[in-house]
């Protein structure tokens, strides 16, 4: 099992890689509209549709994320309520004592 400060989950250092590379493919994007000999008019557009893209593609990636984090979350419950009824004939011989 990993730890650390960015091993704590598992596809938290794959979600990092992923971010970095949307963050540089957009920036490349940006940087080549803006270098690209084009009309004004053309290029506020291609800006404006590669933003579009941009906000499409970190919206997939949330709501990605909130799927993955309500499944942990549930695991999560099913596991405490599994400790939770292991634990309760431990807790009278315990008590008993």
């Amino acid at each position: 099992m990993r730890s650390g400060k960015y091993g704590d989950s598992d596809g938290g250092t794959l979600g990092t890689a992923i971010t970095f590379l949307m963050i540089g493919i957009g920036a490349g994007a940006i940087a080549a509209l803006l270098f690209a000999p084009k009309p004004g008019k053309q290029l506020r557009r291609e800006l404006r549709r590669g933003y579009e893209e941009a906000v499409d593609t970190i919206q997939d990636l949330k709501e990605e994320a909130i799927g993955r984090v309500e499944e942990v979350l549930d695991r999560g419950s099913e596991l405490a309520e599994e400790l939770r009824e292991r634990a309760a004939p431990l807790g009278k011989v315990l008590r008993r004592s």
